[in-house]
């Protein structure tokens, strides 16, 4: 099954260290039944657009957590066997689940990460993330504004090159 992994540039240099990657809480985002119902028009593709969104938000989370971290998004995309996930594990996100264990470097396909000129914009979001969850409607703006912007595709190869740059 896909599964997108929020993680950060560190995280990244971690998985590449060791081999693997345990991801924050044991959590991931993917097609679930639950995603396919709450999008019913739209196709797989669209779907896992979805999902990686849902880790990418989360990802701003993680940033938050880790003040030394650059401030770039990071999701990397794994195939992860079934028997690994857990759909509709917890919360009311229809796209989370959860990993039963870590996730190894061969299972990671591809990394989405920002681009430099977005940290800006992802530093304010991550900055504004409490007061959007208690309510605050410019904080909410601000973490909407994160998602303006784009994620880039890298291959598994390119991703100690972003990891050793620090983004």
């Amino acid at each position: 099954m896909r599964v997108y992994l929020p993680a950060t540039l560190p995280a990244v240099a971690g998985l590449l260290g060791v081999g693997e990657f345990l991801p924050s809480s044991a959590r991931g985002y993917a097609v679930t039944p639950a995603l396919r119902e709450s999008y019913a028009s739209g196709d797989i593709e669209e779907l896992e657009y979805v999902a990686m969104a849902h880790a990418a938000r989360q990802s701003l989370r993680l940033l938050a957590a880790d003040p030394a971290a650059p401030r770039r998004r990071v999701v990397l995309a794994a195939e992860i066997g079934l028997d690994q996930v857990a759909i509709n594990a917890a919360g009311d996100d229809p796209a989370q689940v959860a990993i039963a264990g870590p996730v190894f470097l061969r299972d990671v396909v591809s990394g989405h990460v920002d681009d430099a000129g977005a940290s800006a914009d992802i530093a304010e979001a991550v900055a504004a993330l409490a007061a959007a969850d208690a309510g605050d409607d410019d904080a909410r703006f601000a973490v909407d504004g994160a998602e303006g912007h784009e994620l880039l595709w890298y291959a598994t190869q390119e991703l100690s090159e972003i990891a050793a740059s620090g983004g």
